[in-house]
């Protein structure tokens, strides 16, 4: 475990949904839930008091990440027998707690607009209670995602240096930028082979948003690929417990850290 890096927690942005960063991506296979779980897992390690949120309705997988059983998930709160508040439940190895969802249930795969907009609300009022919320969010532009996304300060969108993952990820930049101006969007590129790959990833893709969008979201890291990663999801362990001097881990715990130091 790394050790705490702060005694309190700074002090989060007065703007809507200051402590709340949502993880995005244009598209799967990118590594969002990984960096959704690390990240969480980083900023519990600084000393912050911290919620992971599985949104990605339908297709859930957290908690498979993992490797938990939850006694208590978000369909429970969709069916009325819970609150959002005892959905939550601690992740002893990793010093945050979890909202997990549950893939493939007919309850989440079909939850009405106005039912997400009540979970998103009920999510707000749930983080004050935190010093930061991690949103898992689907991958994609679907209803869902854009909704829960408008409840976060900070939506983080992560990529790869593939042709396919860069358009989906400026696909969902433009998207969001319009829907809701003034968002804080940010860029992590993944499974880079060396920083200054993930560099130039993000310098093309930053391009593409200046020209053509009038914006320039900041890079706020890059993921080096690891074998260590695909070993500890292929366990369903950890990263930062089990790896936690791996680059991978150290360029995780340098996002968390500009992150924390940003507001």
């Amino acid at each position: 475990m790394f050790a705490a890096m702060t005694k309190s927690a700074p002090t989060p942005s007065t703007r809507k949904g200051g402590n709340v960063f949502a993880v995005a991506s244009g598209k799967g296979g990118v590594g969002k839930t990984w960096f959704a779980v690390t990240l969480s897992h980083a900023l519990a390690d600084l000393g912050l008091k911290t919620l992971l949120f599985d949104g990605d309705f339908g297709l859930a997988n957290v908690d498979i990440q993992l490797g938990l059983m939850p006694k208590c998930d978000l369909s429970g709160v969709v069916a009325g027998t819970l609150t959002l508040n005892q959905a939550a439940q601690p992740y002893d190895e990793g010093g945050f707690d979890i909202i997990a969802g549950r893939s493939g249930s007919s309850a989440l795969n079909h939850i009405p607009a106005n039912q997400i907009q009540h979970l998103g609300n009920d999510l707000g009022v749930l983080a004050a209670s935190y010093d930061r919320v991690v949103v898992d969010l689907g991958a994609g532009l679907e209803r869902p995602t854009r909704q829960l996304t408008s409840k976060a300060g900070t939506c983080i969108v992560v990529t790869a240096d593939e042709p396919t993952a860069m358009t989906d990820a400026y696909a969902f930049i433009k998207t969001m930028s319009k829907e809701r101006p003034g968002l804080d969007l940010r860029i992590v590129v993944n499974q880079c082979d060396s920083i200054r790959d993930g560099e130039r990833t993000y310098n093309t893709l930053r391009r593409a948003c200046e020209g053509f969008l009038g914006i320039s979201p900041p890079l706020t890291g890059v993921i080096r690929w690891d074998k260590r990663v695909r070993d500890t999801i292929k366990a369903q362990r950890p990263l930062l417990e089990h790896a936690p001097t791996c680059a991978a881990a150290r360029d995780v715990m340098a996002i968390a850290n500009t992150l924390i130091t940003s507001f």
